[in-house]
């Protein structure tokens, strides 16, 4: 990696005017309808056993808006709808390549409201940015300043469920260079109790931000469960008010992820995981909330990417590697470990905590892996990072 090739997302708040708001409500429209006829198109071609390019869809945008039913789609710009089109057509793609199910059709309710401009349909000079079919520039909050000489590449406009605008440019960060290699490795295990617990033996604590706002969350949503159904303005105020608390708990657990996941790679030139199935372990109804609110998913792509852009790597062990159960000292399996043993003994005397054995244990199975090489099969794509394979522990005598 070289400086000035990655790329990075700023992402600001911004205070549109009532004519900037409602120029870019029409265009989330717009793009949603556009989205949702070409995915009708292509839908009805896969039944015929025919398929549909992105040029073929673009041809029929073409056609949409010279119809007397769309004509509205002229009213926006039209690079926004041409984007969600290659979207849809990056979607059919992953589909394919068996990366993903099949597209679906966006709702206006559920789906997120976002429209994305690239360097043709927006001006950004001297600190501000003005999008195309809009007279004025956004009123930013530039809560941080964009890399020296920066020109975004694309804008992403969008508006979140509780009201909120935000503003996306991406552009490359030279500031974003490999770091200066060390020798430090770690072990992380994931945990609820406990949010990380490292093979230093270092625990972080779990923040359960959900929890602390449970009993408001809760009040809110009894409150919009009164309401009646349709879009009153009661209605509408009552999910605007249960979406602010919900925005509010995704702010500061993501906050707390990204200062975590730095300290991590900047402290640490080999980090290792568990390849954890987190989709199927919230079906556990008991604790899919708090394995939902720890975001270990989160966790393991922000540590990923990071690793990537500062020049760490990351190792993910698999899932059924027996690291509770294994002693770090001997490498004795042990039969059985229940969750609720939190501590105990091995036959060769060695005392041990369930969570900083685990670490220990999945960062010796890591480095096993760039000592001697395992193969590997990654259960997802991992940028920059390595999937070891089920390991089978030797077992020795104490």
């Amino acid at each position: 990696m070289t400086p000035g090739q990655v790329k990075r997302a700023f992402k600001y708040r911004f205070c549109p005017t009532d004519a900037q708001a409602a120029e870019l409500s029409r265009t989330f429209g717009c793009v949603r309808k556009v989205y949702n006829l070409a995915l009708a198109a292509r839908t009805e071609a896969w039944a015929r056993q025919e398929r549909v390019s992105y040029s073929q869809t673009s041809a029929m945008l073409t056609a949409w808006k010279k119809t007397e039913e769309l004509a509205f789609l002229s009213e926006v710009s039209s690079v926004p709808l041409q984007q969600t089109l290659r979207h849809l057509q990056s979607a059919f793609i992953h589909f394919f390549a068996k990366r993903a199910k099949y597209p679906r059709f966006k709702s206006r309710k559920k789906s997120r409201r976002s429209a994305e401009y690239t360097a043709s349909a927006f001006c950004y000079r001297d600190g501000k940015l003005t999008l195309a079919k809009m007279s004025g520039p956004l009123d930013i909050v530039w809560s941080r300043p964009l890399p020296e000489a920066a020109m975004p590449s694309t804008v992403t406009v969008s508006q979140d469920s509780a009201g909120r605008w935000f503003v996306s440019l991406l552009c490359e960060d030279p500031s974003v260079r490999p770091l200066p290699a060390t020798d430090t490795a770690v072990g992380i295990d994931v945990g609820l109790d406990h949010l990380l617990t490292l093979s230093t033996g270092e625990k972080i604590t779990n923040p359960r931000h959900e929890l602390r706002d449970r009993a408001r969350l809760a009040r809110a949503q009894r409150s919009l469960a009164r309401k009646a159904r349709g879009d009153g303005a009661n209605r509408r105020k009552a999910r605007i008010k249960v979406a602010r608390i919900h925005a509010r708990i995704t702010d500061r657990r993501r906050d707390g992820l990204h200062k975590l996941t730095t300290r991590l790679v900047r402290d640490n030139q080999t980090l290792v995981i568990e390849d954890l199935s987190v989709r199927n372990m919230v079906k556990n109804r008991k604790l899919a909330r708090a394995i939902s609110d720890a975001a270990w998913s989160e966790f393991r792509s922000m540590l990923e990417y990071k690793a990537q852009w500062y020049g760490r790597g990351v190792i993910a062990v698999d899932r059924w590697f027996p690291s509770s159960k294994l002693c770090s000292h001997c490498g004795t399996l042990q039969d059985t470990m229940p969750l609720n043993v939190r501590r105990w003994t091995c036959g060769c005397g060695t005392t041990h905590d369930r969570d900083v054995n685990a670490a220990k244990n999945l960062l010796a199975a890591g480095l096993a892996v760039t000592v001697c090489g395992a193969g590997v099969r990654p259960q997802r794509r991992t940028p920059g990072g390595q999937s070891a394979t089920k390991q089978k522990p030797s077992q020795r005598e104490p």
